[in-house]
């Protein structure tokens, strides 16, 4: 993966956020050209300033839904490899601001397949959406690639609707040209850096450096949790692949083993128990509008066609969250944390992913 992705441009879409900070500095470990087009930094603090990445990539700041700012963007990235994780990413805030959830999430998205329709540097996309594009009827089994797509509020919804956006043009104008773009479902995902409000794992680690108790909502819905690292490496492992391969474009879940598909209870309690110190929980009453319940997926398909599993269990990434607290909370080296934390997931899968990349697997 590291020799493949030496020298290649490419462009991060919301890359001053949790999920595309930790991408960025992925990309720059691995030695790729990389420029990022993004609003602000959505929180303060935020992972992307924390590491003054910025001084190592081209880091454009813009809105998504600015078709003219973002072609103009990509004319001068002249990309290879496009990422766009650029969304309206929170279910609250969906139904707080529905108009701009949609516009962020499907205009944002057909503006940047447009660009890319009229860029011809770009030979792999990777669009990615969620978990909750689903028509979720909270089976209690993992909901495959074939499933009905139809979110139930605005933010999920919107995501369906980019998936069938997403579709469309790949049938519509890529295939033909041999471009490859593919969706990727991912499930929650939990890391240090991530200071986004109504999220479960931010709110443990406010109130543990706040030395308060943990408010929890909804201790028994399960999700299908995992450490930030292991999606971001799927998205890079599929880009990889149907970069020298366009015919495995597709839709692809991207989600943690059966055992780590947690309820919220059973999340905060992990992080209690590692962080110490007396730490404590309790439920407060939910409020506020329809949250899903039970939410899983299969991966199967992920695995099958790429070679792909999860390689930290729940526990492993949480001592990873609670270590990169620790060293925030002490005025360390952030940027050192998440590179140490890249190294050691890397040092547990590199000998695998270059079995893959080499057809061995």
């Amino acid at each position: 993966m590291q020799t493949f992705y030496r020298g290649k441009r490419v462009l991060v879409t919301g890359h001053t956020g949790f999920k595309g900070a930790w991408l960025c500095r992925i990309l720059q470990t691995l030695g790729a050209e990389v420029t990022g087009y993004a609003l602000e930094p959505p929180t303060s603090p935020s992972l992307f300033e924390l590491t003054g990445m910025a001084r190592e990539m081209h880091s454009v700041l813009g809105d998504v839904r600015d078709y003219e700012h973002l072609y103009a963007t990509f004319c001068n990235a002249r990309p290879e490899i496009v990422f766009h994780l650029a969304a309206q990413p929170l279910v609250r805030e969906g139904y707080r601001l529905p108009r701009d959830t949609y516009e962020a999430n499907v205009m944002g998205t057909v503006n940047l397949l447009e660009c890319v329709r009229q860029c011809a540097s770009v030979r792999s996309v990777i669009n990615v959406t969620t978990d909750k594009v689903y028509q979720n009827r909270e089976w209690v089994w993992g909901y495959r690639e074939n499933e009905p797509l139809d979110g139930y509020d605005p933010y999920s919804n919107s995501k369906s609707c980019a998936e069938l956006v997403t579709h469309s043009y790949q049938n519509s104008f890529f295939r033909e040209r041999g471009v490859a773009v593919s969706t990727a479902r991912a499930g929650n995902v939990i890391g240090g850096g991530d200071f986004a409000p109504d999220r479960i794992v931010p709110d443990c680690v406010r109130a543990a450096l706040a030395g308060r108790p943990i408010a929890v909502r909804n201790p028994h819905s399960v999700r299908p949790y995992q450490h930030v690292l292991e999606p971001l490496f799927a998205y890079l492992l599929m880009a990889m692949h149907q970069y020298e391969k366009p015919s495995l474009s597709g839709s692809y879940n991207v989600g943690p083993d059966e055992a780590d598909c947690l309820t919220t209870g059973e999340i905060v309690a992990l992080f209690v128990r590692l962080w110490g110190g007396g730490l404590t929980w309790f439920v407060r009453e939910a409020e506020g509008p329809h949250e899903a319940g039970l939410l899983k997926l299969d991966a199967s398909l992920l695995r099958a066609t790429f070679g792909w599993r999860p390689r930290w269990s729940m526990e492993e990434a949480m001592r990873q969250v609670v270590a990169f607290t620790r060293v925030m909370a002490s005025g360390g080296d952030i940027a050192a944390e998440t590179d140490r934390e890249i190294a050691l997931f890397m040092g547990v899968l590199q000998k695998e992913l270059d079995n893959v990349f080499s057809g061995k697997i």
